[in-house]
């Protein structure tokens, strides 16, 4: 399967995150949302913004991208 990387601000990430079902990837998130919402980004973007996190799931979005960030740095580095 041929796969496209995208980049999102963080709040884009906490708001489809918090979408997120269990053992659902972010592509399934993003098409069931754009399914549901009438298949455009605008749509998608506006059911975003009615998304609520509470301190416990942003805390766990900000662990989850800062552990993301230092597996990224370690596997950059040349010995």
């Amino acid at each position: 399967m041929a796969v496209k990387t995208i980049t999102i601000d963080m709040e884009a990430y906490s708001l489809l995150a918090g979408k997120k079902g269990k053992g659902e990837s972010f592509s399934q998130v993003i098409k069931r949302l754009v399914r549901q919402n009438g298949g455009s980004a605008a749509s998608l973007r506006s059911s975003l913004k009615e998304i609520c996190l509470d301190e416990d799931a942003l805390s766990g979005v900000e662990r989850a991208v800062t552990d993301r960030e230092a597996d990224y740095a370690s596997a950059a580095r040349v010995d």
